[in-house]
């Protein structure tokens, strides 16, 4: 890796980008399918099991993609700040004080 690479910049196989993002497509849509079948049927033991089943692939994927440098943990950490400040503001999953 040359001095002022970033990780995710090393020379890769097309072949292997093509695959993660295939299969964390794959799952994410997977995943998204678990949901509607709790909106659709409930929150019951078939689809507790299917929908942890599919947040397992999804979380195996990231952290493929973090093995082989294409993202990096601490970028995920600061995206989960943003993410549940702006939940605070427009959702009731995070309590916020001031509204």
């Amino acid at each position: 890796m040359k001095m002022n690479e970033l990780p995710w910049q090393r020379c890769r196989t097309s072949a292997l980008l093509q695959q993660l993002m295939i299969l964390t497509m794959e799952e994410c849509g997977e995943l998204t399918q678990a949901c509607s079948k709790i909106m659709r049927h409930g929150f019951g033991k078939k689809q507790r099991k299917n929908f942890i089943e599919e947040i397992g692939d999804v979380q195996c994927m990231i952290e493929l993609l973090q093995e082989y440098d294409y993202i990096l943990y601490t970028e995920i950490e600061e995206r989960i700040k943003v993410k549940r400040a702006k939940l605070s503001e427009w959702s009731d999953l995070i309590e916020n004080p001031e509204r």
